[in-house]
């Protein structure tokens, strides 16, 4: 799992990440540094009760905390890939950097979850090559007779 991000927009988007106004100095948009204000409601409605209702106030206040989170993260990510003289964070930088900021108890899962959905895109790897494999061999035909 790699984030294909350039150094330059993680360190802006970090930078600008507390900055208030609908356009900032370095042409990032509100929406552009934010989560999507639907998918963080769908995320806090599967945890409250059925009949739950979350005002736009709550979704909004919690959109800047994710997204506040998440700059916070990468770029602690982003500032170890530098040091390393890498141009990729890849999913044990952003591990690396939830325990450094001292977010081990979300570290050690999100290492199981990033070993298991790397044994199933490995596997998905090894199945998509059979079936190229298999693909080229229909297509070939043995012409002596």
């Amino acid at each position: 799992m790699y984030i294909g991000i350039g150094f330059n927009r993680i360190s802006k988007m970090a930078e600008n990440v507390g900055a208030s106004g609908s356009n900032d100095d370095d042409g990032f948009r509100e929406q552009d540094r934010l989560l999507p204000i639907a998918n963080v409601g769908r995320i806090m409605k599967q945890m409250l009760p059925p009949n739950a209702k979350i005002s736009k106030e709550a979704k909004e206040t919690m959109q800047e905390c994710v997204s506040e989170f998440i700059s916070f993260v990468t770029s602690e990510a982003s500032d170890k890939c530098r040091k390393e003289r890498r141009k990729t964070i890849n999913g044990e930088d952003i591990c690396w950097a939830l325990a450094t900021l001292g977010f081990d108890d979300y570290a050690a899962p999100l290492r199981r979850y990033l070993n298991k959905y790397r044994e199933v895109e490995g596997d998905n790897k090894a199945a998509n090559q059979d079936k190229v494999n298999n693909d080229s061999d229909e297509g070939r035909h043995d012409w002596k007779q």
